[in-house]
């Protein structure tokens, strides 16, 4: 039988502002990215993230970024390698003491927005994330993109690499994401993002905005925390995989 982990993008609301619905997709998905405070996220919404999570024995992810606020993380940061260790080690350390006081821990690490495309084309930054994932915790597995320098290096240097898809997504030929810039880049009808999600499953490929069909190595399928109607999308991409039978588990213990 395919087994698959399903996450999602959670613990962005900041202050007053808030963004998603945490609760309810804590009730669907299997892995919880939480933010880290640089991109989105502030202590008191990580703390309750962290407390639904451990309560729903949903696993933790740390989903650290440049430290860019304003642009939600979506903005390439030109940052020294060593700098960058700095600010993602300090995000591991937040996150993890909020999932430690509620009786759990990170289990892996993952790159959001800009830095996770920045962890493709720069191998530094991929060094970066890799080298405050190694010092912090050597069980912490990474989770990016198949194929990426960051996975590459996670593997090099001991650590646990998992490829990832996003079933509401859309991808390029060559199997990047279409820029959120473009039309169309973001999936929003329940049905085709939930036959998306069961062929990444099962037959790790994923029609690309030309139509060809294109290889995607993934353990782990993600749905946006923020994309429209995001619930009913992970819903419905929940009830999908498990109609067709394959199993939805953490990729991380």
């Amino acid at each position: 039988m395919a087994a698959i982990d399903l996450n999602s993008d959670l613990g962005e609301s900041f202050g007053a502002w808030t963004l998603g619905d945490d609760e309810a997709m804590l009730g669907v998905v299997t892995s919880a990215n939480v933010a880290c405070g640089f991109h989105a996220g502030d202590p008191s919404t990580l703390r309750r993230v962290c407390d639904a999570a451990a309560e729903r024995h949903v696993v933790i992810g740390a989903q650290v970024a440049y430290p860019d606020l304003v642009g939600f993380g979506r903005r390439f940061v030109d940052m020294e390698t060593a700098e960058l260790r700095d600010a993602v080690l300090y995000q591991l350390g937040a996150l993890d003491a909020f999932a430690q006081v509620a009786g759990t821990e990170i289990a892996y690490v993952k790159p959001h927005g800009a830095l996770y495309h920045a962890c493709i084309d720069r191998v530094e930054h991929a060094e970066a994330v890799v080298q405050a994932a190694a010092e912090y915790d050597f069980s912490l597995a990474v989770l990016g993109a198949p194929g990426s320098p960051l996975l590459r290096l996670a593997e090099e240097a001991g650590l646990e690499p998992v490829g990832e898809a996003f079933a509401d997504r859309a991808y390029q030929p060559d199997g990047r994401l279409v820029s959120r810039r473009e039309d169309g880049a973001v999936l929003t009808d329940p049905a085709a993002v939930a036959a998306r999600a069961v062929r990444m499953a099962t037959h790790r490929r994923v029609e690309a905005i030309d139509g060809t069909m294109i290889p995607v190595d993934a353990r782990s399928i993600c749905v946006h925390g923020d994309t429209p109607g995001a619930v009913s999308l992970a819903r419905a991409v929940r009830s999908a995989l498990d109609a067709a039978g394959i199993g939805v588990q953490p990729f991380a213990a």
